[in-house]
């Protein structure tokens, strides 16, 4: 049995007891006062941390603003403080295993792309500079650390990959629903990072070992990697700001790894050296007791080898390998005038509705080209990409021949793709072969060369296997490798159905590989083309296709792909198929011409409309329907926004709550309904109206704390629901909020924290405002509150989350 390697624990509450001030930068603290850190170092080596990470959490050009120190002058002190108290602990000491110095880098504290404002672009050139100053000073690895965002953590793991020739070990922050707080999951974190290459991947944060051991389970199905768990000492107490876990309770619970093969064991927030020490000693002991118990043993080895599972993701769907999975053509623009048009006008609101119809007929993976004559692909391709993985939640196919195109796609993809897709030759091999293994994509390939499609099914069967030879060269995996055995239309060449059959056929049985399909072509040209696509797609199901990419929207082949997943067992007591059929009326398909002709002039139909538009996410026609209906007479402005628009985003807010859908969803839904709602103030204003504006609220993170994100999401939720919103910031001063509610006369306040430590001044600010303002009511939210605590420090309501921010709005000004 290997030994495991184990981390420090807090860093921030030993500072704070040496005298770290509430809202003062650890990093800067740590620049000034160098010997007090390299005392905390030297107490976790003493404690047994292998590894010790440096006090660089923070040490980014964003984070550091209005600081007297920068990115270098943090990040060089910190590493060779941590160094130094190495060559101290190491000189006096038999060691013998060399300590190591991480380089620590935390989340830049902004959302990104499209749930905020940041770009990609802009987060990784962040990163990059801390990557850079970190090699320089001399870190030995690199650990990005409690991540919540998938395309933010991918940002710095390609900073640091590309920037230094450091090992990179990634961890995220995930809640006890087994998500990020933007929704990633542990299947989607593994996949994607795996992917990319990482060293060691985990959980850190936000829990206790109990309540994470659920999580690392989960990742030992995903990954082969050596798994980091980094627990906090359990839960916090709001009232005294200590961790429920004791030290000794902590190490015992943590010994729950151990049969896991868990290869990577530390603390997070609430542990200290004297964690650090029991974990050690209990986790060596248990080692010691088990060297020759061999059903431990086995159980270890055994979850060390594992039998990995394999897919495709998005930030919160994962599609797993293995069965029928249907990949939606729809958005590609060759013989689609209006896409075609949609991609010239970059109406990007088109192309997610295109794809959110595609998502709701069931396709598990969505095909993206946007390749037009004059059009800028990598634009286009960029813009689309962002644009889409903020409204759908499946897994997206990158479409292009142009190596440029798909690099740029995969960086800005959060998530793992497929790659469509590479021909057997040569040169386009190591075109797009190395994309596929630098950012751990599936790919597409294809069974021709530069001298077109082999006439029969050897031919192409012989160029499968020359691309799934180069792809293995390039250490791609096995299950990562799909193959297109080409259809070819049965009116020009009809002998050639018979040969893509059989070597698809050849492909699944000699080769094991994947296979994928563009369906419809094979009916081109013919009448009632539907009769010989879909008995098509049959017959290939049946020779081993199963990535079939078909029009999700056509029902019959839909069905069809239902029946063969009934006959060929994947779906388990026909349980899919029973709820797909039962109660269906079959009839023939209404185009959607005569739905929009039955619909015209019913205002029932417009409220339908404009509920659905606003749960999509698609804000210029929610602003149209709203629009028309003003117009016509049918309703005024505020009988839009009272009886359209609100309960639209109340049931947007249901469908969080139940987790039907996440935060990018929750976004941009809300952003639809500000489209029309800022249409609505601009008539009103206008015509010299009265304000549409619902009530004043002030919101603001507590003296002292620095994170601002669920702040910023609660300001965005609020404001489409038409309250004014007066954003104090962050780390806001008592005497600022009190000042500000006296001067705007407001009569709702939220206060947001996140540390234990500032919750003093969130009680503080509660008592201030309460003496100048009796009747302002104040609520207060962050993930170390608890309802309890919330009304003994003094605030009228407790809110969760974004929704029930709502909910109390609307309590107290209607």
């Amino acid at each position: 049995m290997n030994s495991i390697i184990f981390l420090d624990g807090g860093m921030g509450t030993m500072l704070q007891e040496a005298g770290l001030k509430p809202g003062e930068h650890p990093e800067e603290y740590g620049y000034y006062n160098p010997e007090v850190v390299c005392e905390v170092y030297e107490k976790y080596l003493k404690a047994g941390s292998d590894v010790i990470y440096a006090n660089t959490f923070g040490a980014n050009s964003h984070k550091l603003k209005g600081c007297k120190i920068d990115t270098k002058c943090a990040i060089d002190s910190a590493i060779k403080t941590a160094k130094k108290a190495i060559d101290k602990f190491e000189s006096q000491n038999d060691v013998k295993i060399k300590k190591r110095v991480a380089l620590d880098v935390g989340p830049i504290g902004e959302l990104l792309e499209p749930l905020g404002t940041l770009s990609f672009e802009e987060a990784y050139d962040v990163y990059k500079e801390v990557m850079i100053e970190g090699e320089k000073a001399g870190a030995d690895l690199v650990v990005i650390e409690t991540f919540t965002d998938l395309l933010d953590a991918k940002a710095a793991v390609l900073a640091a990959k590309e920037n230094t020739k450091l090992p990179v070990w990634v961890t995220m922050t995930f809640e006890k629903n087994g998500r990020t707080f933007t929704g990633t999951t542990v299947e989607s974190m593994a996949l994607t990072m795996s992917g990319l290459g990482v060293d060691a991947l985990g959980v850190n944060c936000s829990l206790g070992p109990k309540e994470i051991l659920k999580f690392a389970k989960i990742l030992k199905d995903w990954t082969n990697l050596p798994i980091i768990i980094k627990p906090n000492a359990g839960l916090p107490d709001p009232a005294t700001g200590l961790y429920d876990l004791k030290d000794v309770d902590f190490a015992k619970e943590m010994l729950e790894y151990i049969p896991l093969g868990v290869d990577i064991m530390g603390g997070c927030c609430g542990t200290n050296p004297s964690y650090i020490k029991n974990l050690v000693d209990n986790v060596n002991k248990s080692l010691k007791e088990n060297k020759d118990n061999q059903e431990v043993l086995g159980a270890v080895e055994e979850n060390k080898i594992g039998a990995i599972k394999n897919g495709v993701c998005s930030t919160t769907n994962v599609v797993t390998f293995g069965g029928v999975r249907v990949i939606g053509e729809r958005l590609n623009p060759t013989g689609k005038k209006r896409f075609k048009q949609a991609l010239e006008e970059c109406d990007y609101e088109y192309v997610c509705k295109v794809a959110l119809e595609e998502e709701e007929a069931g396709a598990d993976i969505l095909d993206v080209n946007v390749g037009i004559p004059g059009g800028e692909e990598i634009k286009l391709m960029k813009d689309a990409i962002k644009e889409l993985q903020g409204v759908v939640s499946v897994p997206l196919q990158i479409d292009s021949s142009n190596p440029k195109v798909i690099e740029e796609a995969l960086r800005v993809y959060a998530g793992k793709p497929i790659i469509n897709s590479v021909s057997a030759d040569d040169e386009k091999l190591d075109a797009v072969l190395p994309l596929v293994k630098k950012y751990g994509a599936a790919v597409i390939g294809l069974a021709l060369d530069e001298n077109g499609i082999p006439d029969t099914a050897e031919g192409r069967f012989e160029k499968a296997k020359y691309i799934y030879d180069r792809a293995r060269e390039y250490g791609i995996p096995k299950d990562d490798i799909l193959i297109d055995c080409l259809t070819l239309t049965v009116s020009a060449q009809q002998e050639q159905a018979v040969e893509t059959l059989k070597a698809v056929r050849m492909v699944k049985e000699k080769l094991g590989l994947h296979c994928t399909l563009g369906i419809s072509n094979i009916s081109f040209g013919l009448p009632a083309r539907k009769h010989i696509t879909e008995n098509f797609l049959i017959q290939a199901m049946h020779c081993g296709l199963d990535f079939p990419i078909i029009n999700p929207n056509v029902l019959s082949l839909m069905d069809a792909v239902s029946s063969f997943k009934v006959l060929s067992g994947e779906d388990v007591n026909c349980d899919n198929y029973i709820e797909r059929f039962t109660g269906r009326i079959e009839t023939t398909t209404v185009s959607s011409a005569e739905k929009d002709k039955s619909n015209k002039s019913d205002v029932s139909g417009e409220t339908n409309e404009i509920s659905t538009s606003v749960l999509k996410g698609l804000g210029e026609e929610t602003k149209k329907l709203a629009k028309e209906l003003i117009e016509s007479g049918s309703k005024t402005e505020i009988e839009v926004i009272n009886e359209f628009l609100i309960p639209a985003l109340d049931e947007v807010g249901q469908l969080y709550e139940k987790q039907k859908i996440f935060l990018p969803q929750l976004i941009n839904s809300a952003n639809a309904a500000c489209a029309a709602f800022d249409m609505i103030k601009e008539r009103i204003a206008n015509r010299g109206g009265e304000s549409v504006s619902k009530g004043k609220i002030i919101v603001a993170t507590v003296k002292g704390d620095i994170h601002d994100i669920g702040k910023n999401i609660v300001k965005v939720i609020l404001e489409n629901y038409g309250y004014k919103i007066i954003d104090l910031g962050r780390d806001v001063p008592v005497e600022k909020v009190v000042d500000t509610v006296l001067s705007e006369n407001v009569t709702l306040v939220g206060l947001s924290a996140l540390m234990t430590t500032t919750l003093p001044a969130m009680k503080e600010t509660i008592v201030e405002v309460k003496k100048v303002a009796p009747e302002c009511k104040i609520w207060v939210g962050g993930a170390v509150l608890t309802p309890d605590y919330a009304m003994e420090i003094g605030a009228d309501f407790y809110a969760r989350d974004a929704r029930d921010s709502v909910d109390i709005a609307k309590k107290v000004l209607g």
